[in-house]
């Protein structure tokens, strides 16, 4: 794999800052592979991707942070620095249903998701034996109205003991607290099983169903403490007609919910999401 390295900038819209980016990527040898860019003229806000490889590149990532302060701070930017070469760590989430499970851990196996899988943590021990035929490590941890806060420090624990970067919701159904939303901004992926932001909440087939939808959907999005309402990564639908049951509904959007959930978590990993203002932009 080539090495690369990722910026990913936002900052006021304002003229040079893509020559001030490319002038001093070229200075320090770097050969740019992948730039792409979006204005939104409503915000008055500027924001790019930019890919290069590292192979003949003159500096260090210290070295890069004090030189391109400069730049950053002339620009008012808001920027970060990716390399492909450390690999994010991942802790994922499951209650009962493993449809979202079993298609992240193949993918991983098969290094469609370039990161560590480091645990699974479940409030069910029904995902356990999947699990283990991945060969990671499998974390049983019951929550009950009576436990939850006591839970959640444990799951900090393990989070921080494995140096977790990300933490994706693979249908994991309890309503994380202000507390551990807070403690990962921007760091928590969820699927939710409707076409947000209609059908918000619990059982949206059943709603679907009663409301006689022709379309249903699934959305994937970062975890904020308004329930549902965070920045959404992906989305995708599914035509059904009036004989379509409420089990056909299930199957179907478990299907959506798969390559939703699969194409949010590649993306973050790939550094490709910017958000702002609630929202994200997906850079090709």
């Amino acid at each position: 794999m080539t090495k690369t390295a990722t910026l990913l900038v936002n900052c006021p819209d304002k003229k040079g800052i893509v020559a001030s980016i490319a002038n001093f990527l070229l200075t320090h040898n770097a050969n740019i592979l992948h730039a792409d860019q979006h204005q939104d003229a409503e915000n008055n806000l500027f924001l790019m991707r930019v890919e290069w490889d590292m192979a003949d590149f003159q500096l260090t990532e210290s070295e890069f942070n004090e030189h391109f302060k400069l730049i950053a701070q002339e620009y008012a930017m808001t920027w970060k620095l990716k390399s492909n070469q450390i690999k994010p760590k991942v802790a994922i989430m499951v209650s009962q249903y493993d449809h979202c499970l079993a298609d992240l851990l193949h993918r991983y196996k098969n290094g469609e998701l370039d990161c560590e899988v480091s645990l699974v943590v479940s409030n069910h021990k029904i995902t356990e034996s999947l699990v283990n035929f991945y060969e990671i490590p499998f974390h049983f941890i019951e929550i009950n109205k009576e436990n939850k806060i006591e839970a959640e420090q444990r799951q900090f624990l393990l989070f921080d003991q494995f140096n977790i970067d990300l933490i994706i919701l693979a249908r994991y159904m309890q309503i994380l607290s202000p507390d551990f939303v807070k403690r990962y901004p921007q760091k928590i992926i969820n699927i939710h099983h409707s076409f947000l932001p209609a059908f918000i909440g619990a059982k949206p087939y059943h709603r679907a169903h009663e409301r006689g939808v022709k379309l249903i959907g699934a959305t994937s999005h970062y975890v904020t403490e308004a329930l549902d309402e965070g920045p959404i990564i992906e989305q995708d639908i599914d035509r059904i007609s009036h004989r379509d049951q409420v089990e056909d509904l299930v199957q179907k959007e478990r299907d959506l919910e798969r390559v939703v959930l699969s194409r949010a978590v590649r993306w973050h990993i790939e550094n490709r999401i910017l958000l702002y203002s609630n929202k994200t932009v997906i850079f090709d």
